[in-house]
């Protein structure tokens, strides 16, 4: 009879030498998916001095409260330095444990506030089962590309400096073992509690951006439509941000070779799971498709999308205006926006599953045309057609090869080409006058189309046009962020980098929109409300209590902007009003000093 099998083996620590030192370790099994078969790793969570007290090391620092818990330890150890860890510590009034420390504060005080104004303080420790520790560290390396302005191999000399939520130091093996052990399920875990803080009906854009690489060690780097126009691979980084919270709520990558139109239904499943079952998607016209219009009605989503004045169902209507004037007859005029418009009811249907029926659900196509905008593009047009002539004229007679496809379809889009396949040298070519006539016909034309909305063509218009926003959001990732190129090496840190980078931009996005809202008069950049705020220091000497240095002139208001309560003692106690403001020099003895409460 075979020994019964324990079932706690793989969680019992013991001793294992190795080099004159002693770890704490243990010896989990697992199934090899190559060969089937049982194997054993060895994993360390720390040393053991030789008094038999246990120091954790960063792969016990970085494990959940639940990991931790299932790990047996010998009783003849002393545990005291992991009793004072989040999930393990002791009730009652802490001891003081303080030092000298006289740091830069300002700016992380403020991105602190911003994280519990957002909640994504409160979702980290539901995420991380309240493991305070990861949280801390994760929303340092969050607010370091904003204060610290540097890779991750700096963040070390930052912390020196400047007092950030993560007291230990976040060397760059502990943000590896960081980031590779943030996976999926953190990532959705995430995004189930950002759905829950929407309301019905949010308005919510969905794009892409480009990340270029100079490398390949990425699955997802591939070649494709770089939206920087740069000679590099890259990823297609997709997210979804809301108009009414002013921050992403959704995030993925997409191999870089993939279409903004193809990565729809990935994206419509993943927020499905995720819980966003009731907001409305803004999509430009990279995403309009049959195939996705036929997905949001199969799905009853609600949707604003950019459509192409160029697209049959959008040409129809235009062509059936016939010639006309200034404007075409039957679109109204929207005088304060100056542009016509018309709105057509559409009624469209699927087959849906096991071959029922399915109809759409208030789908309608806004038409719009502006004059001023006609005359412009017609312009445009014409001088196009001759700039593309004199370029093909001059390439055939020098007998210069053609670039590639792609580019030279783009390049003399109102002319075919007839050149030989091998050598690309051009035989001749021709205008082709069905597509100017088309160019010119729909020139001033622009629209979208709406599904599960009672919205008139100006308002659709409106809510379109916030998709500006987001575009800025773009530009803070590749700009202050200094996400603009794709860093990750393995496929293994991956997630954990990306996971990061969101919550830094749930973050940075929410203070853009206040800054542009409030302080756009003072201040023109986040950066410039982040360095006003960097010199208020955080000052701690042993056996006392820590205090902050004094909030003055413009970080009054920029606290004021945010609805944050400068803390205890740091306010300006008095304002001086001056009564003669024509006159110039010190002001006399009796002009009235009123004092002011602080508002903490």
């Amino acid at each position: 009879m075979a020994r019964p099998v324990d079932p706690d083996s793989g969680f019992r620590v013991k001793i294992h030498d190795n080099g004159g030192h002693r770890y704490a370790s243990t010896q989990p099994a697992f199934t090899d998916p190559a060969t089937g078969r049982k194997k054993y790793r060895r994993l360390h969570w720390g040393v053991v001095d030789e008094n038999n007290k246990f120091h954790p090391d960063k792969n016990y620092l970085l494990a959940s409260p639940e990991e931790r818990a299932k790990l047996i330890f010998p009783e003849d150890w002393d545990l005291s330095e992991i009793a004072s860890l989040t999930g393990n510590r002791k009730r009652g009034r802490p001891e003081i444990e303080s030092q000298d420390e006289n740091r830069l504060y300002g700016d992380i005080w403020l991105l602190e506030k911003i994280a519990e104004q957002t909640g994504i303080r409160d979702d980290l420790m539901a995420v991380f089962d309240n493991d305070l520790e990861k949280v801390n560290a994760v929303l340092t390396l969050a607010y370091f590309p904003m204060s610290g302005k540097g890779t991750y191999h700096q963040l070390a000399a930052w912390q020196r400096i400047a007092k950030t939520p993560y007291q230990g130091e976040l060397s760059s093996p502990y943000i590896t073992a960081l980031t590779q052990k943030i996976t999926e399920q953190d990532r959705m875990a995430l995004l189930r509690l950002r759905a829950k803080r929407l309301s019905k009906q949010e308005l919510c854009a969905v794009d892409s951006t480009s990340r270029s690489a100079w490398g390949s060690s990425l699955a997802d780097i591939h070649y494709g439509k770089n939206k920087d126009h740069l000679p590099l691979p890259q990823t297609l980084e997709v997210v979804v941000y809301t108009l009414d919270h002013h921050m992403p709520v959704y995030y993925r990558t997409f191999a870089g070779n993939t279409p903004d139109s193809r990565s729809l239904e990935t994206i419509l499943n993943d927020l499905e799971q995720a819980g966003f079952r009731d907001i409305v998607l803004i999509t430009d016209r990279g995403y309009e498709s049959v195939r996705n219009l036929e997905m949001y009605i199969d799905k009853g989503q609600r949707m604003i999308m950019g459509a192409k004045v160029g697209q049959k169902l959008i040409l129809d209507k235009i062509q059936a205006f016939g010639n006309f004037g200034a404007h075409p007859d039957g679109m109204e005029v929207a005088p304060d926006e100056r542009f016509y418009y018309k709105q057509y009811d559409i009624d469209y249907q699927i087959e849906g599953k096991r071959d029922n029926v399915k109809k759409s659900e208030r789908l309608e196509i806004n038409l719009y045309f502006d004059p001023i905008r006609r005359g412009q593009e017609i312009l445009d047009i014409d001088i196009n057609v001759r700039n593309q002539q004199a370029a093909l004229t001059v390439i055939q007679k020098d007998q210069t090869p053609l670039d590639d496809d792609q580019t030279i379809h783009r390049a003399y889009n109102f002319f075919k080409l007839d050149y030989d396949p091998v050598t690309r040298v051009l035989k001749s070519f021709s205008l082709n006058q069905k597509k100017v006539n088309q160019a010119r016909r729909t020139a001033g034309f622009f629209a979208n189309i709406t599904h599960g909305m009672k919205l008139t063509p100006t308002e659709a218009h409106h809510h379109y046009l916030l998709r500006d926003e987001q575009e800025k959001y773009f530009a803070m990732m590749k700009g202050i962020m200094g996400a603009d190129r794709q860093r990750n090496s393995s496929e293994s840190g991956k997630a954990g980098r990306l996971f990061i980078l969101f919550v830094s931009q749930i973050i940075g996005s929410y203070l853009s929109y206040i800054r542009k809202a409030k302080l756009s008069d003072q201040f023109h950049s986040v950066s410039d409300i982040l360095n006003e705020m960097r010199p208020i220091r955080y000052i701690e000497h042993p056996n006392t209590v820590a205090y902050i240095t004094p909030f003055v002139g413009r970080q009054v208001a920029i606290s004021e902007a945010f609805d944050i309560d400068i803390p205890e003692g740091c306010a300006p106690e008095y304002v001086v009003r001056k009564t003669n403001k024509g006159k110039r020099g010190r002001p006399r003895k009796n002009k009235q000093v009123v004092k002011e409460e602080s508002e903490t």
